[in-house]
């Protein structure tokens, strides 16, 4: 599944040793804001393991995050938890805008236009 947003929150790290196994873990967890729809949704989700370390969000940042939904039981009471495995950051409008053709030159103003082209147009 996948979810656009921003990210009003990252969570220090947490890690840890696994009582069961003895294995260590780590786990970073952030909170995603989608605006689409009526009303603005938050979504707190964690990147879990080696994704703790290729996954470096920050507030602020426009993002698209791929993730499953997984459900455990634990003493009678189901917990649910949002797990990250990729997350794209969107480029800012300004660093994805177009080039200007070539030829074509911008003044500043108060700046001097360039001189005319020449009026090559057979008609």
């Amino acid at each position: 599944m996948e979810i656009k947003g921003t990210i009003i929150a990252a969570l220090p790290e947490v890690s840890g040793v696994s009582s069961r196994s003895g294995n260590p873990w780590k786990k970073r967890e952030y909170v995603l804001e989608n605006t689409e729809g009526n009303f603005p949704r938050k979504v707190a989700f964690t990147c879990f393991g080696e994704n703790a370390d290729k996954i470096q969000l920050q507030v602020g940042q426009a993002v698209t995050m791929y993730f499953d939904v997984e459900s455990r039981e634990y003493n009678g009471r189901w917990y649910t938890d949002i797990r990250c495995w990729r997350c794209d950051v969107e480029q800012p409008a300004a660093a994805a805008a177009p080039a200007p053709a070539p030829g074509i030159t911008s003044t500043a103003p108060g700046a001097v236009p360039p001189p005319p082209l020449p009026d090559d147009i057979p008609f």
